[in-house]
């Protein structure tokens, strides 16, 4: 099983990031797929995910509007794009996808927003 993200960088605040996580090893329709987010000293957050059937979306609040987690099940990758962001969106963003009692983790894309 592997997680792998991609996509990060640096980015002006207003600026726009498309994030993606790309599964191997089993079909994401089979996991709750979600991004997490570990700004510096501080824990990580969710910050959006996707139920098995996908029919249930969820985002933290301080991202709704700005983000959104779309799936694809062709190519089993899910992505964030995120949009209108702010210097307080600086973070490493993980990838995880959880199967039963079974979390399994990207390594992380830093992304900074900064002017």
């Amino acid at each position: 099983v592997q997680v792998v993200e991609s996509g990060g960088g640096l980015v002006q605040p207003g600026g726009s990031l498309r994030l993606s996580c790309a599964i191997s090893g089993f079909t994401l329709r089979t996991a709750v797929m979600s991004w997490y987010r570990q700004a510096p000293g501080k824990e990580r957050d969710l910050v959006a995910s996707v139920s098995i059937g996908g029919g249930i979306i969820d985002y933290a609040d301080s991202v709704k509007d700005r983000f959104t987690i779309s799936r694809d099940t062709v190519k089993n990758t899910v992505s964030l794009q995120m949009n209108s962001l702010k210097p307080e969106d600086t973070a490493v963003y993980y990838c995880s996808a959880k199967r039963g009692t079974t979390n399994y983790w990207g390594q992380g894309t830093q992304v900074t927003v900064s002017s």
